[in-house]
């Protein structure tokens, strides 16, 4: 190793994948009935409060504090642990947002479908058995 710190070059989080949930949403990525995206979308939201968790772990790890006043604890924690632990909040915290812009995806694909389904349903009451 050089003694360099790692550049980070992902500088945001990335946009979801193509969503389609039944016929509409974006084609070329995920595909989902409309049953099947509620189960996605619940999972997605579980895996959202696990990172939530997470985070604050992270964040406690982010926050070290040398143990001492002395030389050998000031230096490990200020050229080392501290640095790594921003680096692992930050991470934390591009996950999250990552699952929180999925989520989103998922249930704006999900809402398309349904609004087209009212919509339908609302056509169809429309008109009478003649």
């Amino acid at each position: 190793m050089t003694g360099e710190k790692p550049t980070d070059r992902l500088t945001e989080v990335p946009p979801p994948a193509p969503i389609q949930v039944g016929g509409n949403g974006s084609p070329g990525g995920y595909q989902f009935s409309p049953d099947e995206v509620r189960g996605v979308i619940s999972k997605w939201k579980e895996l959202r409060d696990d990172l939530q968790t997470d985070l604050a772990n992270a964040q406690a790890v982010a926050r070290v504090a040398p143990p001492g006043k002395e030389f050998a604890s000031g230096d490990f924690v200020n050229k080392a642990a501290k640095a790594s632990g921003e680096t692992l909040l930050l991470q934390h915290q591009r996950m999250v947002d990552y699952v929180h812009n999925y989520i989103a995806a998922l249930e704006k694909a999900a809402g398309i479908v349904e609004e087209q389904e009212a919509d339908t349903h609302q056509s169809v009451g429309r008109y009478r058995e003649v």
